[in-house]
């Protein structure tokens, strides 16, 4: 019963990190934006034409969050810090499912008729898009960050100990970049930075689905 209640987890993570991922459609579509200097926001923005396959991605994505973050309480062992990671699981998937139901408006790039905002390097970050963004983002840090201490700490989910710190290293790095191009003139390729950034907490999420079926990484309660 507990392989299976495992098993589950696994899977729920690890599709969850697919679909959050469901951003790399834009290569095989004509979306219109630049893949370099736009804004994974900006593809499910309202006015856009594949809006919809984008925020229902991100709106399954946060529904397995939940699920996982809840079996993941329940099934495993609790810990300070592991608690910590599914808690922080939960909150990113109901910020990432705020995310699909709240997207903003347009992109001025694609229409005219978009208003433009103070900030024409960052639309988003005046709408209420920017706040549930804001808490995914930091939530799915804590998470990548409680797990990777936890299996050192604990000496559990040793994929987590090896490939879950690589991604860790390059989605911090990936987050710097951005947090730092933010504050300079220029784009300095913020939609790179962020794709890599997404792509590290998509990552993060196979990992540490993959490396809970490990004897070590599934303590019962």
């Amino acid at each position: 019963m507990m392989r299976r209640k495992v098993t589950v987890l696994t899977v729920l993570l690890v599709v969850a990190g697919v679909l959050y991922s469901a951003w790399v459609a834009e290569f095989f579509l004509d979306t219109g934006l630049d893949p370099a200097h736009s804004f994974l926001s900006e593809l499910d923005a309202a006015d856009q034409p594949y809006e919809h396959l984008f925020s229902t991605a991100d709106l399954i994505t946060g529904l397995l969050l939940i699920a996982a973050s809840g079996i993941g309480l329940w099934v495993l062992a609790r810990r300070p810090l592991t608690t910590v990671g599914w808690i922080a699981i939960g909150i990113f998937g109901a910020a990432t499912i705020a995310d699909s139901q709240l997207p903003i408006e347009c992109v001025a790039e694609n229409d005219p008729s978009c208003p433009v905002e103070p900030s024409g390097l960052f639309p988003q970050l005046h709408h209420i898009h920017a706040l549930t963004s804001t808490i995914a983002v930091f939530a799915v840090f804590t998470a990548m960050i409680a797990f990777t201490v936890a299996a050192f700490r604990y000496g559990i989910l040793p994929l987590v100990r090896t490939a879950g710190t690589v991604v860790l290293v390059i989605t911090s790095v990936a987050t710097a970049w951005l947090m730092i191009a933010d504050n300079l003139p220029g784009s300095y390729g913020l939609g790179i930075a962020q794709r890599i950034q997404v792509t590290g907490m998509s990552l993060f999420l196979v990992v540490l689905g993959f490396a809970l079926p490990s004897r070590e990484g599934t303590p019962s309660r």
